[in-house]
């Protein structure tokens, strides 16, 4: 069965979804985006994502394509049109089609929405967290505002290439100043030989990541101890336990760091009970 995809108002073939050569988003990147999981044919963690949506719509001075309930009913059909139980929903909006221009058009534009569903092997997500992955360490290039989900995102591309041509599955990302920010595409997290775990706030100019303000909750439930503190390369690699964060990694362990073991090189019992948490917490 061809994939189903909606595109500015009609549910198109995949292969045949296109948007408008004057579009913004395909100009100049002047568009935001969210990405969800569906789980058993449910959205996880859909009204945040929708909460951010709405903030990265506000900060760019995008307006909203629709309202909040046609957009769900939106999300919902392209689910059912797809047969998809187990998916990754990707949801784009830009500030619409215009005249080449880098200002903001004069005249009134409708912003384009673009939703897609591709399958997901969310099995696969929890196993790969079982066992672990490597990372390397990457110069964080992005503009100033990390905080707005843009998809502005070509140092981040460059930064996964760049660790995956080294074997890497993410890279993580490291300031001026030599403190971690995020991954690629992730957030990140370690874990303290006293099993405190660290992550750096969301004040600090990086994503508010959606399963990350799970993951805090979760902690909170199963009373581990979080800072949310910056921290450095260096305490990343002497760190007892370190893991990444996104919607699409739940909590995937990281066990080796720039080709150095994190705590024996193993999965952690830190990082085993969220992995197990937040498992139970898609599935509820």
């Amino acid at each position: 069965m061809s994939r189903i995809s909606y595109v500015n108002g009609a549910y198109v073939p995949h292969r045949d979804a296109a948007v408008h050569i004057d579009d913004r988003g395909y100009q100049f990147a002047d568009a935001v985006y969210e990405g969800v999981t569906v789980r058993h044919g449910r959205m996880v963690d859909l009204e945040p994502h929708l909460e951010r949506l709405w903030r990265s719509m506000g900060e760019l001075r995008i307006a909203p394509p629709m309202e909040r309930g046609p957009m769900r009913f939106v999300f919902r059909e392209v689910i059912r049109r797809n047969r998809i139980e187990n998916g990754f929903l990707y949801i784009q909006i830009s500030r619409g089609v215009a005249r080449r221009d880098h200002a903001f058009p004069t005249t009134p534009t409708h912003p384009s929405l673009i939703v897609t569903l591709k399958r997901l092997d969310v099995d696969g997500v929890i196993k790969r967290a079982e066992k672990g992955v490597k990372a390397f360490a990457e110069p964080d290039i992005r503009w100033g505002r990390c905080d707005v989900k843009s998809t502005s995102l070509l140092p981040n591309i460059l930064a996964k290439q760049a660790a995956k041509e080294k074997g890497g599955f993410e890279a993580v990302l490291v300031d001026r100043d030599g403190f971690v920010t995020e991954g690629s595409s992730t957030n990140m997290w370690i874990v303290k030989e006293d099993g405190t775990v660290q992550t750096r706030a969301t004040t600090d100019n990086i994503l508010p990541g959606i399963t990350r303000a799970t993951l805090l909750k979760l902690a909170g439930e199963l009373q581990i101890r979080v800072v949310e503190e910056a921290f450095t390369l260096e305490d990343a690699r002497g760190a007892a336990e370190m893991f990444l964060s996104s919607s699409t990694g739940c909590a995937t362990p990281i066990v080796e760091l720039d080709g150095h073991k994190i705590g024996d090189g193993t999965v952690g019992p830190v990082a085993k009970r969220l992995v197990e948490a937040y498992r139970l917490y898609m599935e509820a």
